[in-house]
């Protein structure tokens, strides 16, 4: 690449770059553009000021939007198998004794059916899905609410009159994004509020589940930064850059399917 790219050459093969690969270190443009870390710096500073990406510690990520929320039927058709392994490793982390909470989503599905059938705990959760285990002998409490199909959830304000009467020592969260920047988002308000509000009734850990794919993308609604989560649970094709970005601000990061051949 000849390093005489005038400034929108370079932000054009820095965007495209990035939409291949959505992720890149400042070491992979100095040798990709021939110029200084300076000038990639700058580049990405005003990329950042676009909405395109956001700056990491050494690179940066793309920027995904994530507006409307899909289908509930649609998202469980989405790496399934990373979810089953995500909602398996999770479910190690319930002692005996714990009361927890658990949103909707598919990934948090999975927690549920992973929970084992005999175990000494209390689920709290809006998740619809959890009412499809008719085997469960642990305690199960089902939020009242307002149906919300999109995400098989209840939501609104019955859900979150019940919650406050409620605590638990470990919440497990599925979210539709994360981002250093933005936290961890998802796009409907009404099961951010829910969210929100499971995590101040928490006096214990706050552990996200979610795939690799979330990493990047931004929704419309934060229910936590970065570092009210301690835990993120995902799998093994989240890069180990981003790893250590969550590392860095207190985030311990589990890896499910570590071993899984890659198909």
């Amino acid at each position: 690449m000849s390093k005489n790219l005038i400034p929108a050459q370079r932000i054009e093969q820095i965007r495209a770059y990035l939409q291949a690969h959505s992720t890149v270190s400042n070491t992979e443009l100095v040798e990709l553009l021939q110029v200084s870390e300076a000038t990639i710096r700058r580049d990405l500073e005003w990329l950042e000021k676009q909405g395109v990406l956001e700056r990491t510690h050494g690179g940066a990520i793309l920027s995904q939007s994530m507006s409307v929320e899909p289908e509930y039927a649609a998202r469980a058709l989405a790496h399934p198998d990373e979810k089953r392994e995500i909602g398996a490793a999770a479910a190690t982390l319930i002692e005996e004794g714990d009361t927890i909470f658990i949103n909707s989503g598919t990934t948090t599905t999975e927690v549920l059916q992973s929970i084992p059938r005999r175990a000494k705990v209390t689920v709290i959760t809006n998740n619809v899905s959890a009412a499809e285990i008719h085997d469960a002998r642990f305690e199960l409490i089902l939020l009242g609410g307002t149906y919300y199909p999109r995400s098989n959830a209840v939501v609104g304000h019955l859900a979150t009159e019940n919650l406050r009467r409620l605590n638990a020592k470990k919440t497990f969260i599925g979210a539709d994004g994360i981002s250093l920047k933005y936290g961890y988002t998802v796009p409907s308000n009404p099961e951010a509020e829910l969210v929100r509000l499971m995590i101040e009734h928490t006096h214990g850990l706050v552990i996200v589940v979610a795939d690799s794919s979330k990493w990047g993308v931004v929704s419309n609604f934060q229910v936590a930064r970065i570092d009210e989560a301690q835990m993120l649970v995902t799998d093994d094709r989240f890069t180990r850059a981003a790893r250590g970005e969550l590392k860095a601000r207190g985030v311990n990061v589990v890896v499910a399917g570590a071993t899984r051949a890659r198909r």
